[in-house]
């Protein structure tokens, strides 16, 4: 039987924390989805509520709730929300607790580790999985060059801020290179990548600094020699001068990106979570000089449009494209069919 999962959004399932349980909700999923826990939609289906899922999929008040009513018995409880600096809000806990001593396996994707907690730990017999459970430095490996071996391009989607899609448009621009007959691949760099089943990739933001580089020139090197792709996908993080995590310059520098998808949300004003502080976000233009100073070119732009209506986002992707002469894409309203065309365009014709 295949493995099947409850997923807590407790309260947070229309929000940009909840960035694991959409993935998921989306697909694909390493595991079968059989309900989300968030009392603010139960009794409604993701497939109604979620642009982009194209399943029934029941939301439910309570794990114990979820038991009860699911005809199928989950295995799996997996946290399905990013928290401001990963930790674990009450809410959700009780629901952990309850999943344990329910017999499922839980499957977390916060810094505050579950294995740590002692009464969480002690009731979950049937095990937890820890995914951003740091790994020692004699696990981990250092740049070495040898990226510079590899033939087949990279295409990193950056973003101008964290929790603004660049995995979404990754895994959509997959699907649509493989559509078209190219051999795509991606990198993970995320707790949602492994929970989505792709096989290589390494959870960027619990890896000791001086192992970023050498753990994602490993995952290209493990990719490029086992499945021979094309082309291969880097999923970014954060963005390149978010205060909180500035992240990216390793998709170009290390990982020598060809090519660059810049993630935009033109609604956003600052950084997130950072609204109550000077931390606006720079200049969609500067963006796009740092990441060629950096060694690397956007080739399009791509939008994030939560905030916006449809007519509000169609016009300003207008704007923007005749701004910056690039593609702009809405990739959950229009598709990336433009993005996998570009790609080609600049790598294979």
């Amino acid at each position: 039987m295949p493995e099947r999962a409850l997923i807590l959004a407790n309260g947070l399932f229309d929000s940009v924390f909840a960035k694991t349980t959409h993935g998921l909700l989306r697909g694909p999923s390493r595991y079968t989805i059989l309900g989300v826990i968030d009392p603010d939609y139960a009794g409604q289906d993701a497939g109604r509520v979620l642009d982009g899922c194209h399943r029934s999929i029941p939301f439910f008040h309570t794990v114990a709730e979820a038991l009860k009513l699911t005809s199928d018995r989950p295995t799996h409880c997996v946290v399905g929300v990013a928290t401001a600096g990963g930790m674990l809000p009450d809410a959700l806990r009780k629901e952990l607790l309850t999943a344990a001593s329910a017999g499922l396996t839980l499957v977390n994707g916060l810094h505050y580790l579950l294995s740590d907690d002692h009464e969480i730990a002690e009731q979950a017999t049937a095990g937890i999985i820890d995914l951003r459970k740091p790994r020692r430095a004699s696990e981990l490996r250092f740049w070495t060059g040898e990226i510079l071996s590899v033939s087949a391009p990279r295409v990193a989607v950056l973003g101008m801020d964290c929790a603004i899609g660049k995995r979404t448009t990754a895994m959509l621009l997959r699907a649509a290179l493989r559509v078209q007959g190219i051999n795509a691949e991606m990198i993970y760099t995320g707790q949602t990548g492994w929970l989505q089943g792709l096989q290589h990739g390494f959870i960027f933001d619990s890896t000791l600094n001086d192992f970023v580089s050498g753990e994602l020139e490993g995952a290209i090197l493990a990719c490029a020699r086992e499945m021979n792709p094309d082309v291969i996908l880097l999923e970014g993080q954060s963005g390149l001068r978010n205060p909180a995590g500035p992240a990216g310059a390793e998709f170009i520098c290390s990982a020598r990106a060809a090519g660059v998808i810049l993630q935009h949300a033109p609604a956003r004003s600052h950084f997130e979570d950072f609204e109550h502080l000077d931390c606006p976000l720079p200049p969609l233009r500067e963006e796009i000089e740092l990441i060629r100073l950096l060694g690397s070119q956007v080739w399009a732009i791509s939008l994030f449009t939560r905030g916006l209506d449809d007519a509000e986002s169609s016009q300003i992707a207008a704007e923007l494209e005749a701004c910056h002469g690039l593609p702009v894409v809405r990739p959950l309203e229009d598709g990336v069919g433009r993005l996998a065309e570009t790609v080609r365009e600049k790598l294979f014709s």
